[in-house]
């Protein structure tokens, strides 16, 4: 550990190596604070470290900080600046988050102590608290390690000035972590269908909601259960105790933001967190990952596919996904791009759940717009997890939206996700009920196409009936369709299944 500032030993950049493991990352020049003089050293210092990255750089940067032992509180500012730059160029965009001494090696849960990406321009980290996307906890003596990410760089290069503030004295007491229960008793009702919204966000990354308003939110929706998938960081994990009750089960999660697709991971330990730092061309690192939510009893999601934000679009295969969210929040021409996506890797024999989700940041985003409907033997983490898995979901615009899904030949029967073998020749008849949708049509489409198409009338409800063969659909799904188009499709999707498969004997 350096005894003065120590800018000139962190002044060579290099590839940062460990374990055969590379992090992909550049160290830049790093601070050190001096060891105190005596054990009651209080006050407080910074140190200042300004820089330029160019246009080319790498996706993340590393500034090591010498830290002391005796510091109560660190605390990070960082401002860079936005030139104006011509349409259709990137402007600069920088992220930030920090890991502690036990090191910043790629999936080192251990080191990580926060992120907030591009949401705040500061932090501070005590025992106690910590800004949310932080996890409190004492500030242990050695090298941490300030993660910069270029989001995007104007082509001029992007000028940084971080400062770096600490603040000595007694520890505080430790925070106590307070998760949510992994029960909902009110809202529990054996084997039922449970709605749901997947995919959320709160002041705890790049949302406008704090917890309580979001909880809040989901109550009003009619939602028995939300997953929480802050950008990168577990500390919403930390405090959903306060929150969830016995009518709200909330699950915990992380919408893993790496710059080449974004996949929540749903049902993770409060705390665990799962590395980014990977593009899609890294497969083994994305299967490291995705294996260890796997072991923690999670489902790997491969969010929004087609959106057109920066690193948002999904570049990684379907191989190591459980399910895909062909619906994102309002409907929009990403929507029905991902929807074609996925009716394609139906007719290659490709068998991948379709979820939907809100992605809610903004109290003028309607949480539940949209949200999953789905079957499971009780409203349990696991059980929900299992119902996912299996596909025994369908989407809904709202609460209001009811629907049911059959398929029966014979004395045999199956429901969505589920798969009925039936004679080459023997009818089997599909019936779809819904309410609550009037004014739309319901289209039943299998391998060829749209099969059906029936209105519904002002009333809301209707039953659709449709016979058909195992010799010439090999699965059926539902989509219910609003005639009203949005700012980019000719018309709304207001409820859409996952489809019931038809196989020979």
């Amino acid at each position: 550990m350096c005894e003065q500032p120590c800018q000139d030993q962190f002044s060579r950049r290099t590839l940062l190596v460990t374990s055969g493991v590379v992090a992909a990352g550049t160290m830049l020049p790093g601070v050190a604070f001096a060891e105190p003089d005596d054990a009651e050293r209080t006050g407080e210092e910074t140190r200042t470290v300004t820089g330029t990255l160019p246009p080319d750089v790498a996706d993340w940067f590393y500034l090591p900080v010498d830290v002391p032992r005796g510091t109560r509180e660190l605390e990070v500012v960082y401002s860079y600046d936005r030139p104006q730059v011509p349409p259709g160029a990137k402007g600069n965009a920088l992220d930030i988050g920090i890991f502690a001494p036990a090191g910043f090696q790629l999936g080192n849960e251990r080191g990580f102590r926060g992120w907030s990406g591009g949401f705040r321009d500061r932090f501070t980290i005590s025992a106690a608290q910590a800004t949310p996307g932080y996890l409190p906890g004492p500030i242990e003596p050695g090298r941490w390690h300030v993660i910069l990410g270029p989001y995007t760089v104007a082509q001029q290069g992007l000028n940084y000035k971080v400062d770096i503030t600490l603040r000595f004295g007694r520890q505080d007491p430790r925070f106590t972590p307070n998760p949510a229960p992994a029960t909902a008793p009110a809202r529990n009702r054996g084997r039922a269908w449970y709605r749901g919204d997947g995919h959320l966000h709160t002041v705890h990354s790049d949302g406008r909601r704090t917890p309580a308003e979001l909880a809040a939110a989901a109550r009003a929706a009619g939602l028995d259960f939300f997953v929480s998938t802050e950008h990168n960081t577990p500390s919403a994990s930390l405090q959903w105790g306060e929150h969830a009750g016995d009518d709200l089960l909330i699950i915990n999660g992380e919408e893993v933001t790496t710059r080449t697709g974004h996949w929540p991971a749903w049902n993770l330990p409060a705390g665990k967190w799962i590395d980014w730092r990977y593009r899609a061309g890294d497969r083994r690192e994305f299967r490291r990952f995705a294996d260890d939510v796997h072991r923690a009893g999670g489902l790997v999601v491969a969010a929004h596919p087609f959106a057109t934000c920066f690193g948002c679009s999904w570049e990684y295969s379907y191989e190591l996904a459980d399910l895909v969210e062909v619906w994102n929040g309002p409907w929009t021409l990403d929507d029905e791009a991902a929807v074609t996506a996925w009716d394609g890797l139906l007719r290659t024999g490709t068998w991948l759940p379709a979820v939907g989700d809100s992605d809610a940041h903004h109290p003028d985003q309607v949480v539940a717009l949209p949200h999953n409907v789905v079957l499971a033997d009780e409203l349990t983490p696991r059980r929900l997890m299992d119902g996912f898995k299996a596909g025994h979901n369908w989407i809904a615009e709202s609460s209001a939206v009811r629907l049911s899904f059959e398929a029966s030949g014979g004395t045999r029967r199956a429901g969505i996700g589920e798969r009925l073998t039936s004679g080459t020749g023997t009818p089997v008849t599909f019936e779809v009920t819904v309410s609550g949708v009037p004014g739309t049509t319901v289209r039943l489409l299998n391998q060829n196409g749209p099969q059906w198409i029936q209105a519904v009338d002002a009333s809301g409800a209707a039953t659709v009936r449709f016979t058909t063969q195992s010799r010439y659909t090999a699965w059926l799904r539902a989509e219910v369709r609003r005639p009203v188009p949005t700012a980019t499709t000719p018309d709304t999707m207001v409820a859409l299944t996952n489809p019931i498969f038809l196989s020979p004997p």
